[in-house]
């Protein structure tokens, strides 16, 4: 061993946590009375409809295990999630409900779906006979399963002209519990112009197929998000997803067709918020620029303030020039390019404007005078994406990594 070497150590401690006044102030604040407020309306939404929640992509950003913990002291009967990993770690933090693996690719973890008893959605009859197989190895019980079709989704799932053939062979594999049948809808967020009927026609043919081979599921389920708030009648178990996180799954101006369903979106809360602070401010002459490539120039003597906030903390570069923030309560749009770790604000208009001011990214607060449900002086997902060109799940997943969580309600 070399000197160098030596002097390596071969084990590193955890680093002491920062005090939170000492690192930059921006965060994300999940309020987990709001999940479970959201949670009780898609109940009531539909009754009888057992309610797996989809906690995929680190729920959408609002933090899987700490979400997955109070959705399940909630009572909800079961998670969703898009990959293995995912699974293995809701087990790991205590998770015991079940969790749905909905993404398609086990790769050769089917040992680890068995081992973690995670309920696996099957896409094909190849993924039939390895989980059977790890099964059996397995000396272990049974193991539920959920089969894929694919009604027009045209992405993942068995098409129709394999559904006989596929249900012939899941009737001889004892390994296997038949527990659900499912498809997923590529339209139901457009009531008016999408293929969803069409879809449903095509499940239910399915389910007829697997009937005539004497299989029937505990569960038949396609409704995500959108189609939960359909007219038309559900089945056993629903799969929301941002919803859950208090965000309308409609855009383009749809809207569900019943009073019920449009009153239930009005009384979603939203259940993250993102803030920083002003770290600096400057008066800028008309004509001088801001920020890289100075996109941005003032057209009058402007006071710009600099937000510790960028795209790599998942502000979109696509806000740059045309998106706002909010300071005390009133817009500030934002001037330049969204740099990596920084933005910069237009804060003229703003008066009082000073250092340290909490500046707001997503979220806000209810006028006082406003009911419930209505925010006066919010910047939600919806709006955001509206201004980036995408659509709220981005915005909400895209919050990285790097912008601590903080938890209220729980």
């Amino acid at each position: 061993m070399s000197e160098s070497e030596a002097d390596v150590p071969r084990v590193f401690r955890p680093a002491r946590a920062l005090p939170t006044d000492v690192v930059r102030p921006t965060r994300a604040v999940v309020d987990l009375d709001s999940l479970r407020h959201n949670l009780h309306l898609l109940r009531g939404a539909a009754p009888g409809v057992a309610i797996w929640g989809v906690v995929k992509a680190d729920a959408y950003g609002h933090g899987a295990k700490a979400v997955a913990r109070t959705l399940e002291r909630a009572g909800i009967d079961g998670l969703c999630v898009a990959l293995v990993e995912e699974g293995v770690e809701l087990r790991e933090a205590g998770v015991t409900a079940p969790i749905l693996v909905m993404g398609g690719y086990y790769g050769n973890a089917y040992s680890e779906l068995v081992h973690h008893r995670l309920t696996v959605v099957l896409q094909s009859e190849g993924e039939l006979e390895a989980l059977a197989d790890a099964v059996r190895r397995s000396d272990g019980a049974p193991l539920e399963a959920h089969l894929k079709v694919d009604t027009g989704m045209g992405r993942l799932g068995e098409r129709r002209e394999n559904w006989d053939r596929w249900a012939a062979r899941l009737r001889d594999r004892p390994e296997i519990i038949f527990d659900g049948l499912m498809t997923h809808l590529a339209t139901a967020d457009r009531p008016s112009t999408g293929n969803a009927p069409e879809q449903l026609r095509n499940f239910e043919g399915a389910t007829a197929i697997f009937k005539r081979h004497g299989l029937v599921p505990r569960a038949r389920h396609a409704e995500n998000s959108a189609a939960l708030l359909g007219d038309h009648p559900h089945y056993d178990l629903a799969r929301p997803g941002i919803l859950l996180y208090g965000v309308s799954p409609f855009s383009d101006g749809e809207l569900p067709a019943s009073e019920a369903s449009r009153a239930l979106l009005r009384r979603l809360r939203p259940a993250m918020s993102v803030k920083s602070r002003i770290v600096s401010l400057r008066v800028l002459d008309a004509g001088d620029p801001v920020g890289y490539g100075s996109a941005f120039r003032a057209r009058r003597r402007s006071l710009i303030a600099t937000v510790p906030m960028g795209y790599a903390d998942g502000l979109s570069r696509a806000l740059s020039n045309n998106g706002e923030l909010l300071v005390r309560g009133r817009r500030a749009p934002i001037a330049g390019v969204v740099s990596m770790d920084m933005t910069m604000i237009d804060v003229t208009d703003i008066p009082g404007a000073a250092l340290g001011d909490e500046v707001t990214l997503l979220g806000g607060r209810a006028a006082p005078e406003s009911g419930e449900g209505t925010h006066a002086f919010e910047i939600g997902a919806t709006e955001l994406a509206a201004r980036a060109g995408t659509i709220p799940w981005e915005i909400l997943t895209n919050i990285s990594r790097r912008v601590p969580r903080f938890y209220r309600g729980a």
